[in-house]
């Protein structure tokens, strides 16, 4: 007869090694939690907590002193019905239109010729054009409030040169004061977007403009075959930050124009400092907020989702 074996399946234990190397990467992952800590309970604090408290203040009405009480939607539907309000929001994206497309534009020009040409002195010349960049935006300001000034510098040169019936008093004028300080934005942001596009240029290998010459391409071609297609990233970039400091703009708008001649200048943050601290609604001035807040989120979605694609 012939035997019948058994075979009975039993648990694999897991071996030494396997054990010590979970518990190894369990240790250095509450390690690294550690380590981020306090940058997280610093976060939380100073940011999360806020801004959460903000959610609750837009549904509430408060003026700071007397306790809060909740109107629902009622301050975002406030916001959504006033001209003035939406006036800020299209005066935030006209200055989109000038720090994020134009100062792109400008960057890749500039790109483009460092890329095409030799300059002596690179270094200096990039960092005089970052250094707009890296100066406080108050200073910025208050230079430029002088230099545009009706009796500035800027309108001297144009009578100099028998253009006089182009000097005005370009903060002060209801059209050409919220183009300049979408000019002076251009001028701030320039120095930053040309420094990040131009790291981007400089890893590009080498032998890829060497095959594009080869196949005839001249400098123009090169740059739209080779040069903008490798820096896509650092567009992006330069975009996201664009956007956001054209949203977020309050300290420029508060020195050179405080959002006048009239409201041709005012933008949502500077409104949320109007109805905080003068007009006495934090209630309204937190709905504002978190209403910029989530226009910046969704635009830089918007913006980050193509390149995600690709």
């Amino acid at each position: 007869m012939a035997s019948r074996l058994t075979v009975t399946s039993r648990p694999v234990q897991p071996n030494g090694a396997g054990v010590a190397a979970r518990k190894q990467r369990r240790s250095t992952t509450l390690v690294g939690f550690g380590y981020l800590a306090p940058a997280l309970i610093f976060y939380g604090l100073f940011l999360i907590l806020p801004f959460l408290h903000s959610v609750y203040l837009s549904f509430s009405a408060w003026d700071g002193i007397s306790p809060a009480r909740w109107v629902g939607l009622e301050n975002y539907r406030t916001i959504l019905e006033s001209p003035q309000n939406r006036a800020a929001f299209g005066h935030a994206f006209v200055l989109i239109g000038f720090y994020a497309l134009l100062t792109t534009a400008l960057a890749l020009v500039l790109v483009g010729i460092i890329g095409s040409t030799r300059i002596r002195g690179l270094t200096v010349f990039r960092a005089a054009l970052f250094l707009p960049y890296v100066i406080a935006p108050v200073v910025t300001g208050v230079a430029w409030r002088w230099l545009l000034a009706p009796e500035g510098p800027i309108n001297s040169l144009l009578r100099a040169v028998g253009l006089g019936g182009w000097a005005r008093g370009w903060l002060g004028d209801f059209t050409w004061a919220l183009p300049s300080v979408g000019l002076i934005g251009t001028w701030m942001l320039l120095g930053l977007a040309l420094v990040l596009l131009i790291s981007g240029v400089q890893r590009i290998p080498v032998e890829l403009y060497e095959a594009a010459r080869m196949d005839g391409a001249g400098p123009v071609r090169e740059f739209f075959a080779v040069t903008l297609p490798s820096i896509r990233n650092e567009i992006t970039v330069v975009t996201v930050l664009a956007v956001t400091a054209a949203l977020r703009n309050f300290d420029l708008i508060y020195v050179t124009t405080q959002g006048g001649p009239g409201s041709s200048t005012e933008v949502p943050s500077f409104l949320v400092y109007q109805k905080a601290f003068f007009v006495g609604d934090l209630g309204l001035a937190s709905a504002m907020g978190v209403l910029l807040t989530m226009v910046i989120l969704v635009l830089t979605m918007l913006i980050l989702r193509p390149w995600r694609k690709g």
